[in-house]
């Protein structure tokens, strides 16, 4: 078994080539309590945005011991709304504060006029879509001082418009912004059966050196009278068919940080750990503690 090495540099601990699992309220008392051996976690980073309080007392005792990823939910990169100075102000302090080894966020949009769905909303995938997404990601990049990595999301239409497919449209946006990829196994797997193109075809189009992190999460089937849909719920232990991608996505870019997302419908924490040890296994990690 190979063990990981640690490649993030400039972070309070840096994030090994090995699983985390993300790090929801209800576990918090759990998790500092316990200390579980995993070397990182990863937090929303919008429900860390105040002055101080428990959250932040929280995050505060957990980066000293874990590496920390900071993931965003809010942004709205992708809105044709000019990009929120506060928003912006914000997440940079928390940057400052925590030294997260990676800072993310998504291929989407959810806002109209500053009025903001509750959801991340797929992007068309056209040129003029590809210009204002990589000089917005830019625009955040040059605000934060630092790169950013841009996380596939689920999609449950297409656009007439489409003039490109969805990883040809982040592999360029990577290139001409500087920006790395998240790559989400488990929506590529949910789009790909949606909207029937071929996961793996996906997967082998964007190049490697890019892809800094991975996502794997449960799903839900719909069935109805239209056919059936398959729902990216965050609710649910990884699918099989996902391990499976997973599996193959690994054998080509080679162990990658890798997040066990979970975030309604929480099982335990021992749960997540043994999804997060279950991944290590696949990738041929060993399960490491970062100092």
């Amino acid at each position: 078994m190979a063990t990981a090495s640690a490649s993030m540099t400039g972070a309070a601990h840096p994030i090994p080539a090995c699983a985390g699992i993300g790090l929801r309220a209800p576990h918090h008392r759990d998790f500092l309590e316990r200390q579980p051996g995993i070397p990182w976690v990863e937090v929303h980073s919008e429900n860390f945005f105040a002055e101080g309080g428990r959250q932040i007392e929280v995050l505060d005792a957990v980066r000293r011991n874990y590496g920390i990823s900071l993931h965003g939910v809010g942004l709205s990169i992708g809105s044709t709304d000019a990009l929120s100075r506060q928003h912006l102000k914000s997440l940079k302090q928390l940057v400052g504060r925590v030294q997260p080894a990676l800072v993310s966020e998504h291929l989407s949009w959810s806002s109209v006029d500053d009025v903001f769905s509750n959801d991340l909303l797929p992007m068309p995938h056209t040129g003029e879509a590809l210009a204002h997404f990589s000089t917005r990601v830019s625009q955040v990049q040059d605000f934060l001082q630092r790169q950013i990595l841009i996380e596939n999301v689920s999609s449950y239409l297409r656009f007439p418009e489409d003039s490109m497919t969805e990883w040809q449209f982040l592999a360029e946006l990577a290139q001409r912004s500087g920006c790395g990829i998240l790559l989400d196994v488990n929506n590529v797997y949910v789009s790909a059966q949606n909207h029937r193109f071929d996961a793996d075809a996906y997967i082998a189009a964007l190049p490697a050196a890019f892809i800094q992190e991975i996502h794997l999460a449960g799903h839900t089937t719909v069935d109805d009278d239209d056919g059936r849909l398959l729902v990216d719920t965050h609710d649910a232990p990884v699918a099989d068919p996902v391990w499976d991608l997973y599996r193959r996505t690994i054998a080509r870019t080679g162990p990658l940080p890798t997040l066990i997302e979970w975030d309604s419908q929480l099982p335990a924490l021992d749960r997540l750990v043994t999804e997060a040890q279950h991944a290590d296994a696949i990738a041929g990690v060993r399960h490491v503690r970062v100092a």
